[in-house]
Formats: structure tokens, sequence, C-alpha cells
């Protein structure tokens, strides 16, 4: 009797066991099932009104770019969220969570968005780097990837760049009052047309759109087609309200479709001709040997023998390359020029690593550029501090994605900011003062001017990143260098010191820089033609 009421009382004590687990799981999986999943936000920013968003603050604080990082200090966020019409716009100035969109995420974020003056510039989603993602970009990218912008295209066409480092020279020193004496140069236009006459020399095998400058300076043709480019530049993604509210366009409430179309025109009355006679001259029969892009461009075939790409694709094509070119390299010569004037001993440091490498008997090389470190830390300090652009070309969400807890909602446009990526005090000491020696590294390892870790941008990354790092690294650096190897700089006799106040439009700097350049090696190195 005493076993049976034992038994009886452990099958009680299970059966409230298991009636207290199973009431315990159906109510646990009653509030699991009706729960309310969490619900993702956007990342924070101004609170929008209704069909306009963030519109008229934007209009009613230009340049935008001035606004949208004062709201994000303000704030105190390192992504922002602004509605411009019913786009969010998506700001970053933190390179952990840049990398998130352009390493981790970049195949959701690999489309760019349309606008009024891409579509004029890339006529009609021609080219490559303002189209969006498809059959198109991938097309054009291969091209210039592997036809225009390869290791072996760039070797081909060392010889012209050189020629253009040479003209260079020539046209400071021209500047000069004669040997060992001082002339006033004016350093952006040096920089810019430098940048000029190496794109259309390897483009178009020529300098000049008409006849030949004595000094080896801009006749008035190149430098206008150096503005048109600028020009274009400007207004691309320029946060025109019709790119936020597309039923606007065609009205061109602020001219940027008037000013880009004029600036186009001038770039195709120069282009046009060339190549419709290079055309002519390859389907004839009286030009049978590639001599530069255009005739690479020209000459490529599908897999049936035909012309692969047509003369509207050329031509578009063609100016992206012009305009992917004349910024970059002569925006951070500029502003790393007018930084190191008001630190001498920089100016001093640079100039005698070339020596050193280089030596006073020839002109530095291509060969030579490896061996420069600190030059190169120079321009590399320029890209960080001095971008050309607020922000990079945009990126757009082709699917919702969630980024660093945030909710980023399919269309949104994304944008990382060159400026305070590059000046961001988490990663940057000291983030506004001009310093190359954080560039050195403790190894002497060789610097380049790539920043894969995203702490400033100064060529893209990512599957839309920028296939012309090697001919933009070559430029920027043979520029620099030889400005330095060929001349002694100095202030202005008037001026103390170099004004760097950034332009209120723009992250150029405000005045032009103007300085005194002497020659300092022997004077047949400046008359090579």
């Amino acid at each position: 009797m005493g076993s049976l009421f034992w038994n009886l009382s452990r099958f009680r004590t299970s059966l409230l066991f298991i009636i207290a687990s199973l009431t315990y799981f159906i109510k646990a999986l009653n509030y699991h099932s009706f729960e309310k999943p969490k619900k993702l936000e956007l990342p924070p920013g101004p609170k929008p009104w209704p069909i306009v968003g963030n519109l008229p603050e934007m209009l009613a604080n230009k340049p935008a770019h001035k606004w949208i990082h004062n709201l994000m200090n303000d704030m105190n966020k390192e992504i922002m969220c602004i509605q411009l019409g019913s786009v969010h716009v998506i700001v970053i100035t933190s390179p952990i969570i840049a990398h998130e969109f352009l390493k981790k995420q970049d195949a959701a974020f690999a489309s760019r968005p349309l606008s009024v003056s891409t579509e004029i510039a890339s006529n009609g989603y021609l080219t490559t780097a303002l189209v969006p993602f498809g059959e198109q970009w991938k097309k054009m990218k291969k091209v210039v990837s592997k036809e225009l912008l390869s290791p072996l295209k760039h070797q081909w066409l060392h010889d012209k760049r050189i020629e253009e480092a040479d003209n260079l020279v020539r046209f400071v020193w021209n500047q000069c009052s004669g040997p060992n004496q001082g002339g006033r140069v004016n350093v952006r236009i040096a920089a810019q047309h430098y940048c000029g006459n190496v794109i259309r020399k390897i483009i178009f095998n020529m300098r000049y759109f008409g006849k030949n400058k004595k000094d080896g300076g801009p006749t008035n043709q190149e430098a206008e087609h150096v503005d048109a480019l600028f020009t274009v530049l400007k207004h691309i993604f320029s946060f025109c309200v019709s790119d936020f509210i597309p039923s606007l366009r065609g009205f061109d409430f602020e001219g940027h479709e008037k000013i880009v179309k004029k600036a186009m025109k001038i770039l195709n009355r120069h282009h046009d001709p060339i190549i419709e006679e290079r055309i002519e001259q390859w389907n004839n029969g009286t030009r049978t040997n590639e001599k530069d892009l255009l005739d690479v461009l020209i000459t490529l075939k599908d897999d049936n023998g035909n012309s692969l790409l047509t003369s509207g694709e050329i031509k578009a094509q063609i100016i992206e390359l012009m305009l992917a070119a004349v910024d970059n390299p002569s925006n951070a010569v500029e502003w790393a020029m007018a930084e190191m004037l008001n630190e001498p001993e920089l100016l001093q440091r640079a100039t005698e690593e070339i020596d050193r490498v280089v030596g006073k008997e020839r002109l530095v090389q291509e060969s030579d550029l490896p061996k420069l470190n600190y030059v190169k830390a120079c321009a590399r300090e320029a890209f960080r501090l001095h971008p050309i652009a607020p922000f990079n070309v945009p990126h757009l969400s082709m699917a919702d994605s969630i980024v660093n807890n945030y909710l980023i909602p399919k269309g949104s446009h994304v944008l990382l900011s060159r400026q305070e990526l590059g000046r961001n005090p988490k990663v940057w000491h000291d983030p506004h003062k001009f310093l190359p020696e954080r560039h050195l590294k403790r190894d002497g390892s060789e610097v380049v001017l790539t920043e894969p870790n995203l702490g400033f941008i100064s060529f893209s990354t990512g599957r839309r990143g920028c296939p012309g790092i090697v001919l933009g690294t070559s430029m920027t650096v043979m520029l620099f260098a030889r400005l330095l190897h060929g001349f002694s700089w100095s202030v202005p006799p008037n001026e103390s010191r170099i004004d760097l106040s950034e332009s209120v439009d723009d992250l150029l700097l405000a005045k032009p820089l103007v300085a005194i350049a002497r020659p300092r090696l022997p004077m047949d190195l400046y008359h090579k033609d």
C-alpha cells in the first residue's frame, strides 16, 4: 500500500511538471507568434515636409554640401538620411559604415541614380561611370578596364605622357624672366592644362585643337575645352531639384540643364570632327595602325567581326574619360603646393627627396615615382584634406538593405562624404592640419595614393571603382614631381602667406594659386620638345 501511494505521488508530480511545462511552452509560443517584429528605422535626419521632403531647407541653405555637413555635425551623426522629394539621400562620414556599403554589401549599391546632367553628359547613358547598373555598364566597363586602361595600354602610352610632362616644364620655365630668375605662375592653369594635355594626347594624339602655342601653354581652344569639362563636372549630381522631383524636368528652374548642354556643345564641337574623320579613315583604309585610344575604340570588334561600339558610344566615352582625368590630379597638386608654400620645410624635404633619387642632371621620370615616398605622402595628404568634391559619385540602392542596423530603402541615393571621411577626428589625429608624415610607413615600404580602408577617397572603390588608378596616380605624381624638381617655389613678394580659404561653392582654393617659380636645373633640360 505504501509503495502504491509513493508511485501515485511520483505520477502526480510528473504530471504537474508536464502540464506546467506545456503551459509555459504554449504561452511562450503565443507570445512570440503575436509579438510585432521590431520595425527597422531609417538613419536619423531632419524631419521632412510632405511631398517635397527637405527640399525647402536645401534650397534655403546653398551650397547643399555645407548644409548637409553642418546638419551632421549638429546632430553628431556619421550616417544621416535626408529626404529630397520622395528620395532618401543617405550620407556617410564614417569609414567603417562606408566599408559596409562599398565592400560588404557592394552588390546592392552598384547602380547610379538618374539625373538631368548625367543623362546629357553620357549621351543618354552610353558610358561607364555615370550609367545605371545593367548590360550597357557591363559592356563599357569591360572596354574601359581591359582595352583602354590596362597595364599594357598604360605602358604603350608612356611616351605621350612624358611628352606632356616635358611640355609642362617648358611652359612653367617660359613664365620665368630668364635663367635663375623668377616669374609668377598660375599653378591652377599649369596643373589643369597639363591634365588636359595628357588626356588629349593619349586619346587624340594631339595637344592642341588649333595652332601650337610657342610657350607650351593653352590656346583659347584648350582653355575653352578645359573650362567646359570643369563646368560639366560641377553640375553632375549637383542637387538639382528636378533630379528629386522628376515631374519638374524640362522646366530647368535652376538653369542646370542649359549650362550643361552649352558645355557639352563646346566639347562636341572640338571632339566630333576628329572622331568622325578618324572613323572614316579606318573605314576607307587610309589609317591602318593604332596610335592612340581613339583608334582602339574604333577598331574594337564584336564576336561577329562588326564594330563593337557605335559612334555615339565612342563620343560619349571619350568625354567621360576626359572628365575623369582633369580634376583630381590638378586639384590635389594645387592644394599640396599651397599648403607646402606656407610650410617651406615640407617643400624642402620633398625637393631633397627628388634630388636624392633623381639628381639634377635629368628630369624626373615615371620609373622614379615608386621611390618618391614623401612626394606621394604629400599628394595623399592633399587627397585626404582637400578632395576635389564634397561627395563621391552617388550609389543607388537596388534593394532594401540593412546597414549599421538602419533600413536603407530601395532607390536611396548613397553619398560617401569625401570631405568628412578625410577629416574624421575619430580616424585622423589633428585632421585639419596638413601632415604628410602621417602617410609614411614605418618599414619604409612604398606609399600609394589609394586608400582601401576608406579613411579618405582618392579613387573610388568597389564594383563602381575607378578603373584608371594607375593613370591617375602617374598623372598626379608626375605633375607634382616635375613642378618640385624643375623649380624653386616661393610666396609672391606682396604676400606673407598663401590664403588657404576654400571657395564658397566648392572645395577648390578660393583664389587660384599664384606663386613665384625659379629654375633650379641645367638650362638644357627646360627645352625638350
